[in-house]
């Protein structure tokens, strides 16, 4: 395998999606046309966000496995979000680029679905109420570690490394303190990431990771694995030293 975890390999297909002259203003996803600005998230250009709507089950709105309510961290160009929304799930959408904010609304215009699509410009949890909670917590993460002291060239670097994994640790920190009593805290990882960095941040802030689902894609030559982690509160459930063999990640519950 390749060097999928360096970040320069990450910043470089961030410039190549950014340069590309044939990106396109509008793409299709999940059987839907898409707007898409500049400065945005490609969908096109990474299967994350596919591999994102399976494992939340929105690669076809379905009301019946929804849940009531939910926050998407990082919600790019809205297709998560839209997705959930017209599953007639209560969704606040939130991201820390301006135009990811205006092309989610795009989206949410596209699809009819404002009445329940909320969208908020925020540095994770930041813009939102004291007092909100979601049955439903999902960060598709910007899972590739650059060096904590890099400094980011565009806001669409965002998307592709997260210098010092601190937005890593802030998600772990923070995300469950948003949940209803019944709610779930969830993180798309990603082999490209550092698995080791990122269970040392878990037990720092007093959170287990419990893998819920993996698949395997083709990244180029690269087989690249993505993981469905559940963040939770130290001690719940906890099934001591267990570990998930195939990511490495412990495994809780």
């Amino acid at each position: 395998m390749s060097d999928v975890r360096s970040h320069l390999k990450s910043l470089e297909r961030s410039r190549l999606s950014r340069s590309d002259p044939k990106r396109p203003g509008v793409f299709s996803l999940a059987g839907r046309e898409w707007d898409l600005l500049d400065e945005v998230f490609a969908p096109i250009h990474s299967p994350s966000t596919s591999i994102a709507l399976d494992f939340l089950g929105l690669t076809e709105p379905d009301p019946g496995a929804a849940p009531s309510s939910l926050l998407e961290i990082g919600c790019g160009s809205g297709v998560i979000s839209v997705q959930a929304a017209l599953s007639n799930c209560t969704t606040v959408a939130a991201d820390i680029n301006r135009s990811a904010v205006e092309n989610t609304r795009m989206n949410a215009e596209r699809h009819g679905v404002t009445d329940r699509l909320t969208v908020l410009h925020s540095d994770l949890f930041d813009a939102l109420d004291d007092g909100a909670r979601f049955d439903r917590v999902f960060w598709s993460s910007n899972y590739v570690r650059a060096p904590a002291d890099y400094r980011y060239g565009s806001v669409h670097e965002r998307a592709y490394v997260d210098a010092g994994y601190r937005t890593h640790r802030r998600y772990l920190e923070q995300a469950v303190h948003h949940l209803t009593d019944t709610g779930s805290a969830l993180l798309h990882f990603c082999e490209r990431g550092d698995a080791a960095g990122l269970a040392g941040i878990a037990e720092e802030t007093g959170r287990e990771l419990r893998v819920l689902r993996r698949r395997t894609v083709l990244e180029g030559t690269d087989p690249v694995e993505h993981t469905l982690l559940e963040v939770r509160p130290a001690g719940r459930h906890a099934q001591s030293g267990a570990r998930d063999t195939a990511s490495g990640l412990p495994v809780r519950g």
